[in-house]
């Protein structure tokens, strides 16, 4: 049976602690493929800016081209509204039941699994990995696997503020990603 680790995120922009994550994940772990999986209206988020949903993807793909194991999943991009991460997993199940899904998340959403839609149904279809983020702490009651990382304090929140300052992002994204930015004028207003 393929294990393949999902890592969604809004990816506005993709930086290099997405990357990071999935490769230590995917090594700890022993997965064959990680799948970054771009939201289209995270439930537990406001989308901001005007970057479209076509950016991100761009940017994305410039993010994991060179690693032959990371690949784009475009499910949740495909449906219009909020979603919902037990409506996902159930669907990739259907149409890929010869693999084991993980779930990858932060520390910080670990607190918030008591939130999550259908958590009960969802801890029955897909295994969740959790990997460490600064200031939170991972003690839960659902059985989720943890994957300790180095401790790299990046969001995509970040870049979007130095870009809006006119600070550096380099060695934040791949240089790739730091030239589409430039080049199509994101985050800067």
């Amino acid at each position: 049976m393929k294990k393949v680790g999902i890592l969604g995120g809004t990816f506005d922009p993709p930086h290099i602690g997405h990357l990071i994550i999935a490769n230590e994940v995917l090594h700890a772990k022993k997965l064959d493929e990680i799948w970054f999986m771009p939201n289209q209206e995270p439930p537990h988020k406001i989308k901001s800016g005007n970057v479209t949903n076509i950016q991100r993807m761009e940017m994305l793909q410039l993010s994991i081209e060179a690693h032959a194991a990371f690949q784009v999943e475009t499910i949740e991009l495909d449906r219009e509204g909020k979603s919902y991460t037990y409506d996902t997993m159930k669907l990739l199940n259907e149409i890929y039941p010869n693999i084991d899904f993980y779930f990858i998340i932060g520390a910080d959403m670990v607190e918030y699994l008591p939130k999550w839609y259908k958590i009960q149904e969802l801890m029955q279809i897909v295994q969740f990995i959790s990997v460490n983020r600064p200031k939170y702490q991972l003690e839960t009651e659902y059985p989720v696997q943890y994957v300790k990382v180095p401790d790299i304090n990046i969001s995509s929140s970040l870049i979007r503020e130095r870009v809006r300052d006119g600070e550096t992002i380099s060695f934040l994204v791949r240089d790739e990603v730091k030239r589409y930015i430039e080049e199509n004028r994101l985050y800067e207003s």
